[in-house]
């Protein structure tokens, strides 16, 4: 039973390594819901309220309804109340809900627009429901509603759209045909261009990249800043350092061009080719760009770059240099403790954490879960049960993350009747789409049926399967897994039995 329980600590070691969040160079969505669905009329009327009373539908559709209900009665009964509504607000709130990843409930209004009596639909709703099908049910489901948009309504606003949901889709040649027919009608501008690049970037086609950059030099159509970063990335990613500088003098001649960001990610491609030097030259270039709105951002960017570069004295200068001139929020504090945790800095990391402590910042549970992470790898068990008490007696409730995260620990530590225990207790603080460490459930059952306690692994798994979270492959995996693991022992390779568990 012991050296069931021992073959599967190596596997488990190596779930450490994914269990911080990482962060993002720079973005580079393309803006085409802003600039291909909407009028200039819609884009004047998009403002979000910076408080809404109760009682307003803005704060019944997104602050009120579940995200299992339908908004369309509460829609229904703010009609028959009679109360006032108008086409432009159900527009803004759906664009939050939107912004909320709330798919299914801003396609619920669109849906509930087309059925009304009251309204006019527009080419711009349109666009917007194509995007909001395609992102709720996928492209079939996006393709089918395209079918049957009536011919007077397909405007460049709803090509545009099915632009954005191929390019989301990395369908390439349809991507390219309905690229092609925004040509056709005239209107294959930047932005248009700019998702098509993306999509380029994403299937890693570096070819049909440049070819689409020198399309539009030869179109004179002319780039922005998304432009030109959706190439550096794509030149970072690779790495491309030649071409990568070259882009970043030629971004760095127009002030329009460039900021602190580009530098972030010439910093990753040099980080990549294996030039630290070169990779801290940007990274200082960055620092003399940080300013404005998205100074946390830039902070939170250059504190995940220093920590990977093993450069703790950096850390500390950019988190004290910049601490008063940027308002540190939930993700500052967790790229610090993350990146001191990376170097081995734990009490470090206990500073920071304290600091956010003090500082009564947002209380979000990710950040008490990474000192209990970091804990738990150092197999400082106690430590990070403290941290659990004291989260209960201020009336905070772990969640599943968090006992699972201990329950790793107990497994490293060979801890077993615990991590069998604490397993259970992340499974009952679970919410939907939560799902325990695979290694880590499959270790408990493992040990379960080493000591014949078959009620106890019955018990486990009926856990998961009320909530929906034990379907037919991870019964499969978790069978091919305890198969493995016994007939090849300690000379298992913990590569080699991932590879066989997703099988």
């Amino acid at each position: 039973m012991v050296k069931l329980v021992q073959q599967s600590v190596g596997v488990l070691k190596s779930w450490w390594k994914f269990s911080s969040t990482r962060v993002s160079s720079y973005s580079t969505e393309p803006e085409t819901l802003a600039s291909l669905f909407m009028s200039k009329k819609d884009k004047r009327s998009d403002t979000t309220p910076a408080s809404s009373p109760k009682d307003t539908l803005y704060h019944k559709l997104l602050y009120s309804t579940s995200s299992s209900a339908s908004v369309i009665p509460v829609l229904d009964q703010w009609v028959s109340e009679e109360k006032p509504l108008k086409h432009e607000d159900l527009q803004i709130i759906a664009k939050q809900l939107r912004a909320y990843r709330r798919f299914n409930h801003a396609l619920q209004i669109y849906e509930w627009i087309n059925k009304s009596k009251h309204f006019d639909i527009l080419s711009g709703d349109v666009a917007v429901q194509l995007d909001l099908v395609s992102k709720a049910h996928g492209v079939k489901a996006a393709e089918k509603y395209f079918a049957s948009i009536p011919d007077n309504l397909r405007t460049y606003r709803v090509y545009g759209a099915l632009l954005n949901v191929y390019a989301d889709g990395k369908c390439l040649k349809k991507a390219e045909d309905t690229m092609q027919k925004l040509k056709e009608l005239g209107y294959a501008g930047t932005v248009a261009y700019n998702v098509l690049m993306t999509l380029y970037a994403k299937v890693g086609d570096l070819d049909k990249l440049n070819s689409l950059m020198l399309e539009m030099e030869d179109k004179g159509i002319v780039g922005n800043v998304i432009t030109y970063n959706i190439l550096l990335n794509a030149y970072a990613s690779v790495p491309d350092v030649k071409e990568m500088e070259k882009l970043l003098m030629k971004m760095e001649a127009d002030p329009l061009l460039i900021d602190w960001s580009p530098y972030t990610v010439a910093a990753k491609g040099y980080l990549k080719a294996g030039d630290i030097e070169k990779a801290s030259t940007a990274l200082k270039c960055c620092e003399h760009l940080i300013r404005g709105k998205r100074a946390t951002l830039a902070v939170d960017i250059l504190l995940t770059l220093y920590a990977s570069m093993g450069k703790k004295d950096d850390v500390y200068r950019v988190w004290d240099k910049y601490k008063r001139r940027a308002k540190y929020n939930n993700s500052s504090y967790h790229c610090m403790i993350s990146g001191l945790e990376k170097l081995g800095d734990l009490d470090g990391a206990e500073k920071i954490f304290a600091v956010w402590e003090a500082n009564r910042v947002h209380f979000d549970m990710k950040i008490p879960n990474l000192l209990i992470t970091a804990y738990c790898k150092k197999g400082h068990m106690e430590k990070a049960i403290s941290i659990i008490d004291k989260l209960l007696e201020s009336g905070k409730q772990p969640n599943g993350s968090t006992w699972n995260r201990l329950a790793l620990g107990y497994c490293v530590q060979n801890e077993m009747e615990k991590a069998v225990e604490t397993m259970k207790k992340a499974i009952l603080a679970s919410r939907p789409g939560w799902k325990p460490h695979f290694h880590s459930f499959a270790s408990c059952v493992k040990y379960l049926q080493s000591k014949g306690d078959t009620q106890r692994e019955r018990e486990l798994k009926d856990l998961l399967r009320v909530r929906g979270l034990f379907p037919e492959e991870v019964e499969r995996g978790l069978k091919k897994y305890i198969e493995i693991g016994n007939r090849m022992s300690e000379a298992l390779d913990e590569t080699n039995l991932e590879e066989a568990c997703l099988q």
